[in-house]
């Protein structure tokens, strides 16, 4: 029996195993950072905003890679995908995962940099959301609808994160 090539598509319950493991190991990964998150000093004896300690931040993002590595591993016993969509996903993972790096490059090198924060958030947003359901061809028959929620979708997250950042953290944005 020959063994696939590299490019070859996986089987639906490859990809099920695979969302599964990494499902798994992100899971680990949020718990162990939450854990260490805990044990950061709190500044508590200096009077200083519960908020500003240097735990928290690190908290919040590895209890989402936990809730969000859990919910992975959950989906993948639950619902294997049929066959002919994990191969369009397979075939189509690599593209999407360079789009999504140059996207972010853009954003962090580039945007951030150059235009406040809060608007390089909502362009690079905006140009994410569009870019990926072009991508999927639902931005073609539907463009104005798209273009609308992903302007509102910006919009309240770019806001959300200068105020959680500014108001709450006590962090100046760029």
């Amino acid at each position: 029996m020959s063994e696939p090539s590299p490019g070859a598509a996986r089987s639906p319950s490859a990809m099920v195993k695979a969302d599964f493991v990494t499902g798994l190991a992100f899971a680990a990964l949020g718990i162990a950072t939450v854990v260490e998150s805990l044990r950061m000093p709190a500044f508590a004896e200096l009077n200083v905003e519960p908020y500003t300690a240097p735990g928290v931040v690190p908290g919040l993002l590895g209890a989402a890679l936990a809730l969000l590595g859990a919910l992975l591993s959950l989906r993948a016993l639950a619902a294997p995908r049929p066959a002919r969509e994990a191969e369009e996903a397979a075939d189509h993972a690599w593209p999407r995962v360079a789009a999504a790096f140059a996207l972010c490059m853009v954003y962090a090198g580039v945007l951030v940099s150059r235009v406040p924060f809060q608007l390089a958030t909502f362009l690079f947003i905006i140009a994410f959301i569009l870019a990926f359901e072009l991508w999927d061809g639902n931005l073609r028959a539907r463009w104005l609808r798209q273009t609308i929620v992903a302007l509102v979708i910006a919009g309240l997250i770019s806001f959300g994160v200068s105020y959680v950042f500014q108001a709450i953290f006590l962090i100046r944005l760029p």
